[in-house]
C-alpha cells in the first residue's frame, strides 16, 4: 500500500483527476483517499469519519467501486469479540497504486501549463 497522501492544498496550483472508465465507474480523488484510508485504519466507518462522510457514504463508494469493477476492491469481516474491520483487495491496492501513477505523470506533463496559467492570472 503506498504510504497516505495529504489532502490537497486548496491554496496551491495543482491538477485533479477524475478517471471516466464507461457503464458509469467513475474514480477519482475522493474514492481514492477513501481506499488509502480503509488501507491505513483497517476499517470503512474509520475511514469515513477521518474523510469527515458517514459510514452509509463510505460505503456506498466502496460497493460502488466493487460492483463497477466487477470483483471487490475491499473486503470487510464481521464484528464480534476478534474485531471486525476492512482491508483492501489486490484489486483495491491496484486501483489506488494505479490512479495515483496516472495523477502523478498527468501533474509533471500539465506542470509548465498550469504555472503559465497562474502567472497569467490577475491578483
Amino acid at each position: 500500500m503506498p504510504p497516505r497522501r495529504a489532502p490537497p492544498d486548496d491554496t496551491a496550483p495543482g491538477l485533479s483527476l477524475r478517471l471516466d472508465l464507461g457503464q458509469g465507474l467513475r474514480i477519482g480523488p475522493g474514492k481514492v483517499r477513501l481506499l488509502e484510508e480503509i488501507g491505513r485504519a483497517g476499517s470503512i466507518s474509520a475511514a469515513g469519519r477521518a474523510l469527515g462522510m458517514s459510514y452509509r457514504r463510505a460505503w456506498e463508494l466502496v460497493e460502488a467501486l466493487n460492483t463497477g469493477m466487477g470483483r471487490p476492491v475491499a473486503e470487510t469481516a464481521a464484528g464480534g469479540a476478534g474485531g471486525g474491520g476492512a482491508r483492501l483487495t489486490p484489486l483495491g491496492e491496484a486501483v489506488v497504486e494505479t490512479y495515483r501513477a496516472i495523477e502523478a505523470e498527468a501533474a509533471a506533463a500539465a506542470a509548465g501549463r498550469i504555472a503559465a496559467l497562474v502567472r497569467q492570472r490577475a491578483d
